[in-house]
């Protein structure tokens, strides 16, 4: 059987448009950027297609290319999970764990566990993968990630799934400390909010239903990546909205962000270790474990 694409091919568009040049890419890739323009050229000469439209001052993805980039992906991770479950099957060890985190725990929460590990000594790879909302249930389940810090209870899809409590984060509602929603004396109430754009970090999910929580119906929004950037728009008095205490203790320590009383109150967010059922690499069930007791974790999600 004989196909016009290959894996290295579509490697390169992906590469192309995540750095946003040929150039990139090839940087990226480690790659001459002529043998990236070669490779590109080929593609469209077997398929008889044009890929990029290069009538610009830059080079940008027709509808076909985009078509092909998008359906490609999908190819390409398919590709690295058989590659992934073929060297896992034959080893004892992992080659690679890729454990997605929920974008309200700080990666510094995993370093402990990380540091440990190495001290092992065993050959595994670890990615780490920042995620919002589903998104640590996408990762999962779409086998983007072995395994899953702090997913959600609600975003929760179906599957064979294990699953381990890590705990309930507590959540305040922050401004800036000259909002001018500190000026009100009372609990606030919708009225009084919905007036003053929302800072939000959008869902990073691919497959599963994107969520939100805490934003009015009638409020605008100011969206970032994650809620690093969402915390720090907060303590510019660019938006307003929810944060897990433990994450901005020291913002409230210091008087760069201060916590308001609202009418309606936003209920702990349980969250979770998640792992598919049938996985039980060593690597994967070495962390499964060291996570489930491991006291500074605890500290950033309980508060």
């Amino acid at each position: 059987m004989h196909t016009d694409i290959t894996i290295d091919a579509l490697k390169v568009l992906d590469a192309i448009d995540r750095k946003g040049s040929f150039a990139g890419a090839a940087n990226e890739l480690f790659r001459v950027p002529s043998a990236i323009s070669y490779t590109v050229q080929k593609l469209e000469e077997d398929l008889n297609v044009s890929i990029f439209d290069r009538s610009g001052h830059r080079a940008t993805l027709t509808p076909a290319g985009r078509y092909l980039l998008e359906e490609g992906r999908s190819l390409l991770e398919a590709a690295e999970a058989l590659a992934h479950t073929t060297r896992q099957v034959a080893q004892g060890w992992e080659t690679r764990l890729k454990i997605a985190f929920n974008t309200l725990l700080p990666v510094e929460a995993l370093f402990p566990a990380i540091q440990q590990f190495h001290q092992l000594g065993v050959p595994v790879e670890i990615q780490l993968m920042e995620e919002v909302f589903a998104g640590a249930w996408d990762a999962l389940q779409s086998r983007r990630a072995d395994l899953a810090v702090g997913a959600d209870t609600v975003s929760k899809p179906a599957g064979q799934f294990t699953t381990r409590k890590l705990g309930k984060m507590p959540f305040v509602y922050a401004v800036a400390p000259d909002h001018p929603l500190t000026k009100i004396p009372r609990p606030l109430r919708e009225a009084d909010i919905e007036h003053h754009p929302a800072a939000v970090a959008a869902d990073s999910s691919r497959h599963l239903p994107a969520g939100s929580a805490g934003i009015f119906r009638r409020q605008r929004t100011l969206t970032f990546t994650n809620l690093a950037q969402k915390i720090a728009a907060q303590e510019a008095g660019l938006g307003v909205g929810w944060l897990p205490r433990a994450r901005i203790q020291q913002q409230l320590e210091d008087g760069r962000l201060v916590a308001l009383e609202v009418e309606d109150t936003r209920q702990d967010v349980d969250l979770l270790l998640a792992r598919h059922a049938e996985d039980k690499g060593k690597a994967l069930m070495w962390f499964w474990d060291r996570l489930s007791q491991d006291e500074s974790l605890s500290h950033w999600v309980n508060g």
